[in-house]
């Protein structure tokens, strides 16, 4: 196609329109610009400047000038829930659920943010009257809103309002939901807790929690903790039963299954055996069980029995072994404790080890052992000298590993 010199007369057309537009905007920017408080700009200067809280100030002002800004009251609404000033917060979100002109996702928001402040605040049961207006619904609050509200009937230890959530939860989405065999655990638990034991009761939830551990193993989302609860509280349950063949039955199971755990039942089986008159037979069970899978708790257990049955020296030459095998301050700080315990009253502390204090030894590796000697979160690293199903710190379920923090360095 040829050029026809007429087409230049586009060229200036073009130019000019684009200066025209490109005024336009700039006009329109300012325009929009001057309409925006003082407040506003002097509240980005704070917080550019690293002024928290005179931007805070600044923002307040801008929202009372100017109502209809939601952004910034949602933005103003989460700055006090994170700085902890929880009143400001609520009062924030209240004032935007009390517009009626709020659009109806906005209105959702601001309903999911109230419900977090009552939440972080403490106010369980305004945090469940908030949450549950969102769960039914088909926005993207409803599954957020549906596991805050699992998590406050953990707090509460509501656990059958705990287990239709979780159950409605995992019809939802398709991920695993292991906590729910904890919660007929902590039904059982309960049940075997009263005064008195409501056998009934507790078999109905480890039947229960038996038939998770069976649905969730499918799906191979289950850890071993969870199967070793269930057994650890069948065990009790023919314990309080007097069938003792039964009880030994489910602790030697967690022997075998997951011998990690051997040091919350090594306690338990003992006295299973002693009972029966077994004690020996115990003790060269527990010990064998030392020699393939080695614990700190399993090698106090033994320590301790072997002292009581065949005496100090015996007790001593199995510490030696082990702990050339296995070396450990804790280790040596139980044993000592376990010697010096077993000294009567007023007596000097007579020593395996000739020359030695035991006294002051002890002192010495006592103090240096106390921050090992506990159980940690995997998950928070919140630390603890008992062992927990359930984090206290950050709530999370089998996050504890049964071994001691000297055993995880």
């Amino acid at each position: 196609m040829d050029f026809e010199p007429w087409w230049l007369i586009f060229v200036p057309v073009l130019f000019a329109l684009g200066w025209l537009a490109a005024r336009f905007d700039f006009r329109q920017m300012l325009r929009e610009t001057r309409t925006l408080p003082d407040s506003y700009f002097r509240g980005l200067n704070f917080l550019l400047n690293e002024q928290p809280d005179r931007a805070i100030d600044a923002f307040v002002e801008v929202a009372k000038l100017d109502p209809e800004t939601t952004e910034l009251h949602f933005a103003l609404g989460s700055l006090f829930r994170r700085r902890g000033e929880m009143e400001r917060a609520i009062r924030v979100h209240q004032s935007l659920l009390s517009r009626s002109d709020l659009p109806q996702a906005e209105r959702e928001h601001a309903q999911h943010e109230l419900a977090q402040d009552f939440l972080k605040a403490g106010m369980l049961d305004r945090a469940e009257a908030a949450f549950e207006q969102l769960k039914d619904t088909d926005t993207r609050y409803a599954l957020p809103a549906l596991r805050s509200l699992i998590r406050i009937y953990e707090s509460e230890h509501d656990w059958p309002r705990a287990i239709e959530a979780v159950k409605t939860l995992h019809g939802l989405v398709d991920e695993p939901v292991p906590q729910l065999v904890h919660y007929y655990c902590e039904q059982a638990q309960g049940a075997l807790s009263a005064k008195p034991a409501d056998i009934e009761a507790a078999l109905t939830a480890l039947d229960a929690a038996d038939h998770a551990v069976e649905v969730a193993g499918r799906g191979e989302s289950l850890s071993h903790g969870s199967q070793v609860r269930t057994s650890l509280l069948r065990a009790r349950l023919a314990g309080l039963e007097n069938d003792s063949k039964r009880e030994r039955m489910y602790l030697e199971s967690i022997l075998a299954d997951a011998p990690e755990y051997a040091g919350l039942v090594a306690e338990q089986l003992l006295a299973n055996y002693r009972q029966a008159g077994e004690a020996v037979q115990g003790l060269e069970h527990l010990r064998a069980q030392y020699e393939r899978h080695a614990s700190l708790d399993l090698f106090n257990v033994v320590f301790r029995e072997l002292r009581a049955q065949q005496g100090s020296e015996t007790a001593w030459a199995f510490a030696r072994a082990a702990l050339r095998h296995h070396p450990s301050l804790l280790g040596l700080d139980r044993l000592l404790e376990a010697e010096l315990s077993a000294q009567p009253a007023g007596e000097a502390h007579s020593s395996p080890v000739p020359g030695a204090d035991l006294s002051l030894l002890r002192t010495l590796i006592h103090k240096h052992t106390q921050r090992l000697d506990r159980y940690a979160c995997r998950s928070c690293g919140f630390q603890a000298r008992r062992f927990y199903w359930q984090c206290p710190g950050c709530n999370a379920w089998e996050t504890y590993t049964p071994r001691r923090l000297e055993e995880l360095e």
